[in-house]
Order: structure tokens, then sequence, then C-alpha cells
């Protein structure tokens, strides 16, 4: 599919949408944050000309006191746990995990919440409850554990879905911006729009809610490419009636803050 005739689908997809009533909340998460740099204004420039929140997840153990101090200037760049050390503990021949059971389940809760302790020193009152795990995965009897170390919310990627035990609030990411198999760079539009309009099509005609619709962002490994996408995105969805801009405080609600207090 050409990148215009994506766009034209997008749109067509978004006027059905408005028609039957249904709209799309759309949300930003980007993932891997450690330090400011000039991708990371460039991504605090976006959010603010957009009016759009972005929930940050940040590396608790590899987190440095400068990023603290650069989001005391960067309001709608939203705090929140990115793992501990974003290790990968999975064994040769399965995918990468740093919260799956491959290790005792009480030694990986004491890394999250040593995780969660340090984002608090570091953030103060700005940090979100809310955990992203890497690589999108964690195992679903560590998720229910979560609640009980004072997380209101969970966010991987599409099809993750909690277990018989539960969890806390959970709100994936629906689409990836980059191109992790073909050289950590942005995606082509045309591919990237033309799977966007095949979810939002599934999803309009599911009986389920409105869900909220998220792009998963990774600031560092965006080059010039994936930044126009994103721009020109955000520029043409911003427009259409069908679609809202939205942020974690939204998503996850007052009882991410509530959940700071559980320490």
């Amino acid at each position: 599919m050409t990148e215009d005739a994506a766009w034209s689908a997008l749109f067509a997809e978004l006027d059905s949408w408005a028609a039957a009533g249904k709209r799309l909340d759309f949300w930003l998460r980007d993932d891997d944050a450690t330090v400011p740099s000039t991708q990371l204004d460039r991504l605090a420039a976006l959010a603010e000309r957009f009016a759009i929140p972005v929930l940050l997840a940040s590396i608790p153990l590899l987190a440095q006191e400068s990023l603290a101090r650069r989001l005391e200037t960067a309001p709608l760049l939203r705090p929140c746990q990115h793992g501990t050390w974003h290790r990968n503990h999975a064994p040769a021949g399965e995918k990468k995990s740093e919260f799956g059971l491959h290790r005792p389940l009480p030694e990986i809760l004491a890394e999250v919440i040593g995780g969660r302790q340090r984002l608090r020193e570091l953030f103060g009152d700005a940090f979100l409850s809310v955990f992203v795990p890497p690589w999108n995965r964690i195992h679903p009897d560590v998720a229910a554990e979560l609640p009980q170390l004072g997380f209101a919310g969970l966010s991987c990627f599409r099809n993750f879905a909690l277990g018989p035990a539960g969890g806390p609030r959970l709100v994936n990411t629906d689409l990836d911006l980059i191109d992790w198999h073909g050289g950590r760079v942005g995606r082509q539009p045309g591919e990237l729009l033309a799977e966007m309009v095949q979810t939002l099509a599934i999803r309009r005609m599911s009986p389920e809610p409105n869900q909220p619709f998220g792009l998963l962002l990774h600031h560092h490994d965006h080059g010039n490419a994936a930044w126009d996408v994103l721009t020109n995105l955000l520029t043409r969805l911003s427009g259409h009636a069908a679609v809202a801009f939205s942020g974690p405080d939204a998503l996850f609600g007052a009882a991410t803050y509530l959940a700071t207090d559980l320490d």
C-alpha cells in the first residue's frame, strides 16, 4: 500500500468510528529513558506542541539525576518504572524477559521494589506508579503481585493479558513506531498506517467499550524519518472528530497517585 493510500484508508476508518459514535483515545508511551538528550528535548517539544502527555518509562538503576532535573521543565513527560536494570534473564532460545519466572519470585519482587524506591527518590511526586516491563513481557504471576507493591497500572503490548490472579489496571500499547528487525529505524509510513487501520477496524467492530490506542516510542532510536512520521501522524489525527489525545493520568486514574503511599 502506498503512503497516500494508507492515509486515505486511515481517515476512512476514522470516519467510520465517528459515524458509529465511537471515540479513539490516542496516547503515547516512550521507553528506555535514562538521561537528557536532544532526542528527549524533541519528544518534550512534540508533547507541548500537541498538548499530549507521554508515559515515559525510565530504567530505575540506569536513570540519572540529570533526567529528573530535565523533567522538572517537561511536565508532559510523565515518568514511570521500566523494569529495574533492563536485563534479560531468559535462557538462550527464549524471548528476552526481565520478569519471567526465571528466578525465584521473592527475588524478582525485591528487585521491583528496589527499582520503585529508586525512581521515587529520583522523581518524587512526579513518579507515576505504572510498571512497564522491558520487552513488554512479564509473567502473569509477577503481574498479579504488582498492586501489593504499590503499582496502580501496568502497560505491555497489544495482546498481553493478565492471568486469573489479576493485577493492576492494564493499558497496553498497540503499535510500535520502530522496525526492530530492519535496523532499529522508524517504520515505513505505509506499513505503519496499514497496521493501524487493521487494528482499528477490528476494534471498531468489537462489542467491548472504547479502548485507548497506544503508540510505542523509543526516542533514543528515532531518526529524522521516525520523527517525521510521528509529527505527521499527530498533526493529522489532531484534526479528526473521532480522535482525542489522552495521557497516563486519564488512562490509569487517580489511583496512580494513591498507590505511591504504599511504601
